[in-house]
């Protein structure tokens, strides 16, 4: 992930020179919308690694199934864009319909990935993993860099991203190829069929929009209450801030399928909470004592009216980093309700932002309002997971099969509405 993530910065660095303000703007516009367009991918990514970890003896089974849905989800979602190429032209000013019938065509391998990305996630398939990751980052810087230097278009540099795409989807499609050894074919109880499929995908990419929505909500509204000037200093804080969010986010991936599994999912929550923390602390310090290092980072001297606030910038990015591990605990339990947090939090920061008066005063209303509702939402998440699993005493939350050997259903009936809103579907592990 982290090669994946130097990649693509870097990929966009070369854009931005090689294309000039004009061109690079639109561009920026188009990945814009892409990372929109991606929540449909995170949605297939979390439900695929959700079903398989919280099912293991029928991996063969979610496998095929999901990677159906995800072919008919990502053939929809592309032919949409395409249909609405013209008003995507329209709406970013692109000035070239080829350049919005590009968004479309991305939209298709995009997609997909994320449902390869998923199963392999959930089988805790690192390495395989690993190398979809790096490839998509490494592809595009590769691939990209050269076309640009051939031809400097914003309409080539949004092709390179299409064609590099594929790179990922390849690896996925070697990895998953044939049965993984010693996977047997067995049908469940549980409901894997194309429609409770597309049910999970919608309210996982619900609440992954709601968090998207709420992290990127601020930049949006700097423009609006500061004067430009004050605005470009926030947007050039926010590069600390998102940075310090990506760092951890390999803890996330390796995670989530943990947080899936009703045994260990409090326990896997809370020790990644501290290892988010941790790295987040030592961000927030190196941004306080290295704030003249840190500020080469966000844009230079002429940013250098922001160096004090670093630091405040490094706690706003670790706690965005923390409330985006609790809302993939949200998703890994299929909590409803608790995704309208986010939204209320992001409703909270229009209105608290209005009286801001300066850079400071914004970004203390931000991370006032985005602590509240980590706070909320980590202590409706704890008292929904119950104490720490003890199996080997027989305490804490029902194992989801009963134990090893024991083939029992425990918890909730399956696919029916626990608290918060929350469904398990709980079958025959027999680990």
């Amino acid at each position: 992930m982290a090669v994946m993530n130097v990649a693509t910065y870097g990929y966009t660095m070369v854009a931005a020179r090689l294309l000039g303000p004009g061109s690079y703007s639109a561009f920026a516009a188009v990945m814009g919308l892409l990372l929109v367009l991606s929540v449909l991918q995170l949605g297939l990514q979390t439900t695929g690694a959700r079903r398989v970890a919280s099912h293991p003896e029928a991996v063969a089974e979610v496998e095929r199934r999901l990677l159906r849905v995800s072919l008919a989800v990502s053939a929809g979602l592309a032919a949409a864009c395409l249909a609405l190429a013209p008003a995507i032209n329209a709406l970013l000013n692109l000035d070239s319909l080829a350049t919005a019938l590009l968004v479309g065509l991305t939209a298709f391998p995009m997609t997909l990935m994320g449902a390869q990305a998923g199963v392999l996630q959930g089988e805790r398939r690192w390495l395989a993993l690993a190398a979809l990751y790096a490839t998509a980052g490494v592809s595009r810087l590769v691939v990209g860099t050269g076309l640009l230097l051939w031809r400097p278009e914003e309409q080539v540099a949004v092709a390179a991203v299409l064609v590099t795409f594929f790179a990922p989807v390849a690896i996925g499609w070697w990895a998953l190829r044939r049965s993984a050894p010693g996977r047997v074919e067995v049908t469940t109880d549980d409901d894997h069929s194309a429609r409770s499929i597309l049910r999970e995908i919608g309210r996982n990419s619900h609440a992954l929009l709601a968090f998207l929505a709420l992290s990127n909500a601020d930049v949006i509204v700097a423009r609006d209450v500061l004067d430009a000037h004050d605005a470009g200093l926030y947007a050039g804080g926010l590069i600390l801030v998102k940075a310090v969010l990506f760092l951890p986010q390999f803890v996330v991936i390796v995670a989530f399928p943990s947080m899936s599994d009703t045994d260990v999912r409090r326990r896997a929550l809370t020790q990644s909470l501290w290892l988010v923390l941790v790295l987040g602390g030592l961000a927030v310090v190196a941004a306080w004592v290295l704030s003249g290092l840190a500020l080469v980072f966000v844009g230079g001297p002429q940013y250098a009216e922001i160096q004090d606030q670093l630091w405040l910038f490094a706690i706003l990015g670790t706690v965005l980093s923390l409330l985006q591990l609790v809302v993939y605990s949200v998703v890994a339990r299929q909590a409803r309700r608790s995704v309208y947090a986010l939204w209320a939090g992001l409703l909270a920061l229009v209105v608290l932002s209005r009286s801001a008066d300066g850079v400071t005063t914004l970004l203390l209303s931000v991370l006032a309002v985005d602590a509240g509702v980590l706070a909320l939402l980590l202590l409706t998440s704890l008292q929904r997971l119950g104490p720490a699993s003890r199996s080997a005493s027989g305490a804490g939350d029902p194992p989801a099969g009963g134990g090893p050997g024991t083939g029992s259903v425990g918890g909730v009936v399956p696919g029916s509405p626990g608290a918060d809103g929350d469904v398990e579907r709980h079958g025959e592990l027999g680990r």
